[in-house]
Formats: structure tokens, sequence, C-alpha cells
């Protein structure tokens, strides 16, 4: 996707124009007619915020912003309307839009901008038949409160998103473990992280248990990454370390999933560790002033040659034993290893992402990450105001002792899987047993991979996460 946004002082020929207006009387200056300004008074009194006025092929978008619209969900309705209107040019094979801001409003002229940026995603390399535009958009905009550089950030932080859906899109026969390694050395090398990979020799040195025990049933050797950006100027002392679970496919082990369907989607299973390597990708291509880790233990989930069965005792990368109860429970034993690793960077923060659990998307759907940890509610305040801010919300769930007596077991410290009642907690409680620093744990399973279009996120991989995290992040600076 060639995605431009440009900022601009003059009418741009050839592209489509959208005007952001609270007066409607400021549209004279843009060669509204009478006629054309009663058809908006029009639908303004019959309560339309988004009017379309087309005269032949000639067509112009307004945006009505109303006073109570300043706010995150008004934001979210531009981005929505932003995805409206890119859906009419790309029906007209139109490639150029300008956006007029009469408001003078940052904020609403950004996520509109957002919007149109991020609705211009498709995943279409194995379709044959050739398209007959190409594959770009150029976003101009017209505004005194933007920037160039506020603009630049945000296609960067876009094509950041789209990385990340391009991982999680693509199937497991192009993208295995290590095609994953090469796209994300490629990046690295991009974008100016530094990156480092452990193969499965120095994994057996350093006795990652949960990894290697759940390769045991693939042919694929397993790899664990580390991804790092530490610019001379970062205001942390101690790094914060995402973490990012990465089964480029799960089939369940021995434990096969069998329900219908309940393996169509399962190349988007490590949809926690794309999320990783685009926050990296936003957070190098913006060069924002914080030092961060990624880590990304990857495997496939395979119930051939030795696969691990339930009765099987792990011994972790901290010490720990694990009684596996199920073979399809098998990201937090990847998980684990990476959180007992962080401890070396000694982390100011640690924050791991994953597509772990039905449960969480049995409780939110697709419209919220599950959150819980250790961290202080300063910080998850932080992180619900940055997800709240881009509409990627986080639900924070209970994380009493009570459900840490779920995961006891009887022959090992703690077993891999609690009761049917609240997996998404009994996960995390399994997770906190491996990382002593402060933590956020996300479940994205409900919000990473949608089934139907979804507007600006589109349908398939959603990229979430990345813009969340993002977010978060520069705040922190």
């Amino acid at each position: 996707m060639q995605l431009s946004i440009k900022h601009t002082g003059e009418r741009p020929e050839g592209v489509r124009n959208i005007f952001l207006v609270k007066d409607t009387a400021l549209l004279k200056d843009f060669g509204f007619n009478n006629d054309a300004l009663a058809y908006v008074e029009a639908k303004v009194e019959a309560k339309e915020k988004l009017i379309t006025i087309q005269n032949y092929n000639i067509v112009y978008y307004v945006r009505i912003v109303a006073d109570d619209e300043l706010n995150n969900k008004g934001y979210e309705a531009l981005r929505k309307d932003g995805s409206t209107i890119y859906k009419g040019l790309k029906n007209d094979k139109q490639t150029g839009v300008c956006i007029y801001d009469l408001v003078g409003d940052k904020a609403l002229t950004l996520a509109l901008s957002e919007g149109l940026a991020l609705s211009s995603y498709s995943f279409g390399k194995y379709k044959s038949e050739k398209k007959e535009v190409a594959d770009e958009l150029t976003i101009y905009v017209a505004s005194s409160e933007l920037t160039q550089c506020a603009l630049e950030e945000l296609r960067l932080l876009s094509n950041a998103v789209f990385v990340t859906r391009d991982l999680v899109n693509e199937p497991v026969s192009t993208l295995n473990v290590e095609e994953l390694s090469e796209r994300i050395t490629e990046l690295g090398a991009v974008h100016g992280f530094d990156v480092e990979i452990f193969n499965k020799s120095k994994l057996e040195t350093l006795k990652f248990g949960g990894l290697l025990g759940v390769n045991k049933g693939s042919v694929d050797p397993p790899a664990f990454h580390i991804l790092e950006w530490k610019p001379e100027n970062a205001g942390n002392e101690k790094p914060v370390v995402l973490v990012g679970k990465g089964v480029v496919f799960d089939t369940g082990g021995i434990n096969l999933k069998t329900p219908p369907g309940s393996l169509d989607d399962m190349k988007a299973d490590m949809g926690g560790a794309a999320s990783v390597v685009g926050t990296m990708v936003a957070v190098a291509s913006n060069k924002l002033p914080v030092h961060v880790i990624g880590l990304v233990p990857a495997t496939d989930n395979r119930p051939g040659g030795n696969a691990i069965v339930p009765g099987d005792i792990l011994t972790m990368h901290n010490g720990k034993t694990v009684e596996v109860l199920n073979t399809d429970a098998e990201g937090r034993l990847i998980l684990a290893d990476a959180l007992s690793y962080s401890k070396k960077y000694e982390p100011e923060l640690v924050i791991d992402l994953a597509t772990l659990t039905g449960s969480a998307v049995m409780a939110l759907g697709q419209y919220a990450t599950v959150g819980m940890g250790t961290a202080s509610d300063d910080v998850f305040k932080q992180l619900h105001d940055a997800g709240d801010c881009v509409y990627e919300r986080v639900v924070q769930f209970p994380f009493w002792d009570e459900y840490g007596e779920l995961i006891k077991s009887d022959i090992a410290d703690i077993k891999n899987l609690g009761g049917r009642e609240a997996g998404a907690i009994t996960a995390g409680k399994f997770l906190s047993h491996f990382v002593d620093s402060p933590w956020i744990h996300l479940d994205i399973a409900g919000p990473a991979f949608v089934k139907k279009d979804d507007s600006y996120r589109g349908s398939g991989a959603s990229g979430v996460g990345v813009r969340m995290l993002y977010e978060f992040l520069k705040s922190r600076c």
C-alpha cells in the first residue's frame, strides 16, 4: 500500500474534497452556490452529519461537527466517517482526497485522516486478477493546526499497523517461524531497531522448556526474537519490555481443535507477536525517545512427532515446573519463558499481548481487550487513557489471589489450565508466576482478527495494539 499524507496550503487539483465545518456559511468561500448551501442546510436539519454532494463526477463531502463531538467518542465517529468516504473513493477509482479543516481542531482532522488512511489497507497479494487502479492513496490536509511533521507521524503509524496486519493475514505456508524471523530482521534493518534471534540450540542452552515443549510436535524449529530500540535521548533509565505470543499456527496440538471453524483463523494466533513487531516499527520509524525491547517467542503448535501430551511435566526457563493438562493452552507456555527472560533487562514495565483465550472473546467480543496484572493503578490508567484515545479499549479484570488457587497442581508447581470459569484470568495468573517486574497482560483474542468488515479496521487482521501502545509509550516520553 502506497500511502501519502501531505500538508497543503493550496487546493490540489483532481482530488475529492472534504470539508470539516461547524458554520456552513464558510462553505461559500469554496464555491458552494445557494442551491448547494440550501441542500447542506436541509441535511443538517435532518440531523445528518456526513453529507455527500455529487454533480456528475464532481463530489464534495461535508462533515458537520457538533460541540459534543470534541472527545474520544467523537473522534472515533470521524474515523468511521473517513472509512465511509474511502469506500466511495475506492468505488469511483479515486486515489486522492483533500481535507479542509474549517473548525480549527487538530484532533478532529487527524481522526478523519486516520480513518481514511487505515481504511486504505488491503491484503490482495494472492489475488490472480490484476487491479485496474494502483493500490495507493494520497491525503492532502489543509489545516492551520497541523504540520507536516504531525501528518508524517500519522503516516508512519498507519504503516506500522499495516505491517502488523500483513503478518497476521499471511498464511503459515508462507510465514512459518523461519520466514517470520526473516521479516523481523528486514523490518529492523529498514526502520532502525536491532534484532537478535536465538535458534533451537541456544534455546536448549537457556532451558526454554515452554517454547521447546510446544515445538516438539513440529518439523520446524522454534525461534526467540529480541527487538531493541534504544535511542541516545531515551527518557527512561530502564526499558519497557513488550512480549508477544508468536504461535504461527495453532492446531491445538494433541488436544486438536475440533469444533467447526475453530481452525480457520489460527494463522492469527501470532497476533500478539505481530502487534509487538508493529509497535517497534512505529516507535523506531517515528524515533520516539524511549527505550523499548520486544520479545517474540515463535513456534507452531502441531500434533506430530513427539508432541507433548496431557500429563507431561515441563521445566520452564525460570525453573518452575508445569503440569500440562491441555496442549491447546500452549500460548501461555511460550509466553512464560519470554516473561522469565525479560528479568535480565530489569524493566520498569512489562506488557505482553496474546490471542490467548476464548474466555476473553466470550466476555468482551471483538470490541475490547482484556487487561490484568501487577502494574500500579497509575500505569493502568495511562494505558486505559491511551486505549480510549485511539478507541482500542481495555477492560481491566480482577486479579485476586483466589484465582491463583485454580491452577495449583498436585504433582508440579502449577498446571497450565484452570477450570471452565474465569479462563482469561487463570491464564493471566499462570503468567504471573514468570514475571517479577510491574506487568500488564493483554488478551487480544477478541479484537485481533475480525471476520466481518469493521469500518476502518477492515476484515481479517485489525492490527490492534499498535496504535494503543504507541500512544501509551509516547505519553511516557
